[in-house]
């Protein structure tokens, strides 16, 4: 790894693909210096320094590169802007004239940008149909059936992906020339070959900011935690290997445990509606999955970071059970809260059967074999054999949060489909009360942070750097505790065991195969305001995998609570005040499903069984 520091000077001609820097100084990362080694031997931590663009009015215009932001990113030190400014223009100076959007369009944008895309004229109908009629498996056939090249399919998709950016924010570095450079060695192949180099071959990928690509910079969403890649992660590796084309990588929030996406690389806006967020902390793969300029995405999730997106966003998103998925060389993948909540990874789409293609081919690498914690576990995805009747819970609420208006409305509307008369012989339909989630919800606020978040704001800060409003929410209740010693978190191991012994006891006690609920309390939430992960967070704390799905319904107008309602907690009877303080209006309603941990493969059979009931594309 390389930081962008100020000691081991690196000259621009050897500065990485995807950052044009003039002047690029750096200092290298080794196993021998800690962080601590850093501040001790250089005064400060990693950060970026300069680049062609910087000039000492660039705080007050960021990025020469025009990007919707409704609420701005809070300001921070002088240096801190300098240095940001810096970095965004990094992005910004690679965009040519044609592909920005007219600066007209900014004086008066619509809430919902999700069609703009096709509508603003730099896509061509090709590019439009390349990026709009195919999912990963289509591509990857019409690619190998040679209807479309892989420079054709990353023009296509770095095209899209950058307007995507200018309207949400979803980016946080883009490389299309090497993108099409990568294609065009695609197209040579299969051209001269006849064959393709593997189930991916020229399907363009896009990567969450702190999964490392070699030859581009990784981070936890702080400007201090900048470094350089200077090789794949096991996931990247495996599919560049089997023939994935990398050209952009995503935002997600600052120190990565927010459930909305906002950093240095600014804020990510929700395509359905702007005034919502995007969701965190994988929330750029999910805008850029929903705005269509990506096609698959890989992101990471320890408590909702991955289906709070999808959620949000209404798309597809998959976490696993823990150690299902290769993490190996994901920067950020020795984070503390893992010593009793282990971090997921999986995919984003716009398909079902692209989540188990994308399954199917990892594992079929046997990533076991390079990255120990993998469970070599067979994958039957789809093809699983599913108990008929399926015995399915509802969740209605967790007994801590009813959902929101539109949640609630979603539920209803799946377990209607499913208790359809014909279905009978297939579905077997109950209620399902989860286990004690308040219980759960505190007990994993706390797991997160057992240094109390103390050494984390130390180094957000150190560059000037504001700490933002969900990051210092998200350390509240362990700061209360201050930092725990060895024998505390031990106790927080035991109670966690304890707790997933009773979860399961109340699983085997209600005998369902799956359950179907909320991923979160309500659609997307407005921004600065997901606090309640309750949904989500939960699966993570027991370690069982749950896939969101997208359904037809989205939110209409104002709707009401129920005459009767009362609130189960402060918790929730805040959730309704934030409703009734924010317009969700046109933003989707997704459900979540979950199956018992290890049981990935029958979750995927039983989403097999569901998928025509539930209208699943």
């Amino acid at each position: 790894m390389l930081a962008i520091g100020e000691a081991d000077r690196k000259s621009a001609d050897t500065a990485p693909a995807g950052f044009t820097m003039d002047k690029v100084t750096c200092f290298r990362v080794t196993p021998e210096m800690s962080k601590e080694g850093y501040i001790k031997r250089y005064g400060i931590l990693p950060r970026v320094i300069t680049s062609r663009y910087s000039d000492p009015d660039m705080s007050s215009y960021p990025s020469s590169l025009k990007v919707l932001e409704p609420k701005p990113f809070p300001k921070g030190t002088p240096s801190f802007e300098k240095k940001r400014a810096a970095l965004l223009e990094t992005l910004a100076e690679k965009v040519p004239a044609e592909l920005r959007l007219s600066p007209e369009f900014f004086s008066s944008p619509p809430k919902d940008v999700s069609k703009v895309p096709v509508t603003c004229g730099i896509l061509s109908p090709v590019e439009i149909d390349i990026t709009e009629k195919y999912d990963a498996v289509g591509l990857a056939e019409a690619i190998a059936a040679r209807k479309f090249t892989a420079v054709e399919v990353a023009t296509a998709f770095s095209k899209r992906a950058i307007i995507a950016h200018q309207l949400t924010c979803c980016l946080t570095q883009w490389f299309m020339d090497e993108a099409i450079k990568r294609a065009q060695e695609l197209d040579d192949y299969l051209e001269k070959t006849g064959t393709t180099v593997g189930p991916f071959h020229g399907v363009p990928v896009s990567i969450k900011e702190h999964l490392t690509i070699a030859g581009t910079y990784a981070s936890y969403g702080s400007l201090a935690s900048t470094l350089f890649s200077e090789n794949d992660c096991h996931m990247v590796s495996l599919l560049r290997s089997m023939g994935a084309v990398f050209y952009c990588k995503t935002n997600q929030p600052q120190m990565i445990m927010h459930l909305e996406s906002t950093s240095h690389h600014g804020r990510t806006l929700n395509p359905f509606n702007t005034d919502l967020s995007a969701g965190g902390s994988s929330g750029g793969e999910a805008a850029l999955v929903a705005m269509k300029g990506s096609v698959l995405g890989v992101g990471t999730d320890i408590g909702g970071s991955i289906r709070g997106p999808a959620a949000f966003c209404g798309v597809y998103g998959y976490k696993t059970t823990s150690y299902v998925l290769p993490t190996k060389d994901f920067v950020a993948s020795a984070f503390p809260a893992e010593l009793n909540v282990v971090s997921s990874t999986g995919p984003f789409s716009r398909s079902l059967r692209d989540l188990d293609f994308f399954m199917s081919n990892i594992i079929d690498r046997k990533p076991w074999l390079v990255d120990q914690r993998v469970v070599p576990l067979p994958w039957t995805g789809l093809q699983t054999s599913a108990r008929k009747p399926l015995r399915i819970g509802i969740i209605e609420n967790d007994g801590f949060v009813e959902p929101q208006p539109p949640v609630k409305r979603a539920i209803s509307w799946a377990r209607t489909r499913l208790s359809d008369p014909k279905n009978s012989s297939l579905f077997e339909v109950k209620d399902f009360k989860p286990y004690n989630a308040a219980q759960a919800w505190k007990k994993i606020r706390r797991m997160y942070w057992p240094g109390a978040g103390k050494a984390a704001k130390e180094f957000v800060m150190s560059t000037g750097e504001p700490i933002l409003e969900l990051t210092e929410w998200g350390w509240k209740d362990a700061q209360s505790d201050g930092i725990l010693d060895a024998d505390q978190v031990n106790e927080l191991r035991a109670e966690r065991d304890k707790f997933r012994y009773e979860f399961v006891d109340s699983w085997n006690k209600q005998e369902v195969d799956i359950v179907i609920g909320p991923a979160f309390v309500g659609p997307a939430s407005a921004h600065d305001t997901a606090f309640y992960w309750t949904y989500t967070s939960l699966w993570n704390l027991v370690d069982y995998p749950g896939v969101v799905v997208p359904t037809p319904i989205r939110v209409e107008g104002k709707e009401e609570y129920a005459p009767d309602y009362k609130p189960l907690s402060d918790e929730c009877k805040h959730v309704k005040e934030l409703w009734e303080k924010s317009s969700f209006e046109g933003a989707p309603i997704t459900l979540q499903i979950n199956a018992r941990r290890y049981h990935d493969s029958d979750l995927f059979g039983a989403l097999a069984m569901l998928k025509d009931v539930l209208e699943l594309p």
